[in-house]
């Protein structure tokens, strides 16, 4: 008779995590993976899979993090939204870091400052329904702030003025623009920094339309500023002696010159944004496949 052939070692390793069953990984060990999904993945699915990974992700600590990612773009904004009122009551005032793109409103970043008081970074990317009005009272509520990021979105220099007074700690701020109109001149956003934000390390103003006059309010107002990124300033005129007093203040300056058009920094920008948010992109990418395969498995543990 032929003799059988061997499985090899591969194909048992294989064949054993087919039948790995994850309700015996140390709760601990569940809640590390599973915090590598998004708020949305986890909401829509890795909850359903069973009542153990149900409780893990009820836990507050699951949702010091909340990532809104809406790859949908603003259709799905309603949704993502109720979602996003989900997840900070899951996060029970512990949250400390918010991502939101392509949707949220005024009552939202009320909702969020308001049960959020340890709340240290919020970014939000083409928010268009939030208005600028909303900031100088949200401001009040986030005194433990330390990044903000306000990208393809507007606030007035009055509320950029409320943020700086509000939040003391405040030590990145990234206010990029995405349209820029030939001939439009205007320092207003630059001097309220400057007056507002003495403790600011990072500054990102792609777009701005900033002029020598307020570059020079910076440079005296953020005496501790690190970076600076002026990229896409077009009034901005770096001469001789304004270039190197920006060299001897700061360690890195993003000149204007570096994108010939705002379109190159919009595609630039969402690489980058890309590369910040999914760094462990392969490990998530697998916990998600994992959850979608193993919520058809297990879901007769659902809790109803």
């Amino acid at each position: 008779m032929p003799r059988r052939k061997r499985k090899t070692s591969a194909a048992a390793a294989a064949a054993a995590a087919e039948a790995r069953n994850w309700l015996e990984l140390p709760p601990d060990v569940t809640a590390s993976i599973l915090s590598r999904l998004g708020a949305i993945e986890i909401l829509n699915s890795a909850q359903k899979v069973c009542s153990q990974w149900r409780n893990i992700c009820k836990d507050p600590s699951m949702w010091r993090s909340i990532d809104m990612r809406n790859y949908g773009g603003r259709q799905d904004g309603r949704v993502h939204e109720k979602m996003c009122f989900h997840a900070v009551d899951l996060s029970c005032g512990h949250l400390l870091d918010i991502n939101i793109e392509h949707f949220g409103t005024d009552e939202l970043l009320f909702y969020i400052a308001e049960r959020s008081v340890h709340l240290k970074r919020i970014r939000l990317f083409m928010c268009y329904d939030i208005s600028e009005e909303t900031w100088g009272e949200v401001a009040l509520k986030l005194p433990c702030l330390e990044e903000l990021e306000i990208s393809v979105c507007y606030i007035s220099k009055h509320s950029l003025e409320t943020i700086g007074r509000s939040c003391p700690l405040l030590k990145s701020l990234k206010y990029n623009h995405r349209h820029i109109v030939e001939g439009y001149v205007c320092d207003d956003e630059a001097l309220a920094i400057a007056q507002s934000m003495p403790e600011l390390r990072r500054l990102e103003l792609l777009g701005n339309a900033l002029t020598n006059e307020g570059l020079e309010a910076i440079l005296d107002g953020c005496r501790h500023l690190e970076y600076l990124d002026l990229r896409q300033c077009l009034n901005v005129r770096l001469g001789e002696d304004l270039e190197k007093k920006c060299v001897e203040r700061i360690k890195t300056l993003r000149r204007d010159y570096e994108f010939q058009d705002i379109w190159s920094w919009l595609y630039f920008r969402q690489q980058q944004l890309q590369r910040d948010y999914c760094s462990g992109l392969q490990s998530r990418n697998q916990v998600i496949k994992t959850v979608r395969i193993d919520t058809k498995t297990m879901y007769t543990d659902t809790v109803t």
